[in-house]
């Protein structure tokens, strides 16, 4: 395995520091760079492709980095100086490992989905850390894929990568550019699926989450942040649903990660409800 050795800001360490800044740089290299435990775990479970771990060489390393060093095979491996390695990590307490993994290609291939599943689209998400909690609901309530749609947040920033807990790495998720791709999925999916229902999401309808028949193959529709859903969203949803919210709040809707959380949990808790396994993990 080939290692090089870094003493100064030069070009490879210069290329580190625009894979976590820049996104239009990320997508040119097809790399991007994460760091944590819980995420470098996720990532190697879940089989991404790690073309390099970034570490220092003047401080002693745990036994976790020293057997992902030994175990994982990477074109090449970079040691930096204490300092180098202190001003790339975003940790308060620096990271002794961070990695540089490979996008997946987007070429819009579908999820490999069960027979009655549980999707999300998100319109133009705007926040980092609502997309990287959304992920992160999606995979603890068996949604078995996430759709970006329109002009959103990059979901391999690092912000979104650190605010899913790892969620990333398991959660399948595709990008869609206009509503010609919006509509031909939806197509696919009803073709694949007859009985699935897409569910928008507003606060201006009296259709209660809890009234909506959630146990069959469903899309959930999800606003942006600030305009909700766009009106094409909303033409296509087979009915527009609300979290019904206390006479007395003086809030009119939630945050769209927590709304979302609740309708990730609705729809599995009818689930179980109807079926004897519900593969739902009790803690």
């Amino acid at each position: 395995m080939k290692i090089q050795k870094i003493y100064s800001k030069n070009a490879a360490f210069q290329k580190f520091e625009v894979l976590k800044t820049n996104r239009n740089k990320r997508h040119k290299y097809g790399e991007f760079i994460v760091e944590g435990v819980r995420n470098i775990n996720e990532a190697i479970k879940n089989n991404w492709h790690i073309d390099s771990f970034i570490y220092t060489f003047d401080k002693p390393m745990s036994k976790w980095a020293a057997d992902i060093l030994k175990s994982m095979e990477t074109t090449i491996n970079y040691e930096l100086t204490r300092d180098l390695m202190g001003e790339l990590s975003s940790k308060e307490d620096t990271s002794e490992l961070l990695a540089v993994i490979r996008m997946k290609n987007d070429n819009k291939e579908f999820f490999k989905l069960s027979t009655n599943p549980v999707l999300a689209l998100f319109d133009r998400p705007s926040n980092k850390g609502n997309l990287g909690t959304i992920l992160r609901s999606c995979d603890g309530m068996n949604v078995e894929g996430l759709i970006i749609t329109g002009h959103a947040v990059d979901i391999y920033d690092p912000d979104v990568i650190s605010s899913s807990m790892g969620s990333f790495f398991k959660v399948p998720f595709i990008k869609l550019s206009d509503n010609k791709e919006i509509d031909d999925l939806i197509t696919k999916l009803k073709n694949m699926y007859p009985l699935l229902k897409t569910v928008g999401t507003s606060s201006h309808t009296n259709n209660h989450l809890y009234s909506v028949d959630l146990s069959i193959p469903i899309l959930f529709l999800i606003g942006n942040e600030t305009d909700g859903l766009n009106r094409h969203l909303m033409e296509i949803s087979n009915i527009m649903s609300t979290i019904p919210m206390s006479s007395s709040s003086s809030a009119s809707s939630l945050n769209v990660s927590c709304a979302a959380t609740v309708m990730f949990y609705e729809a599995m808790k009818q689930r179980a409800l109807s079926a004897d396994d519900s593969g739902i993990r009790h803690t």
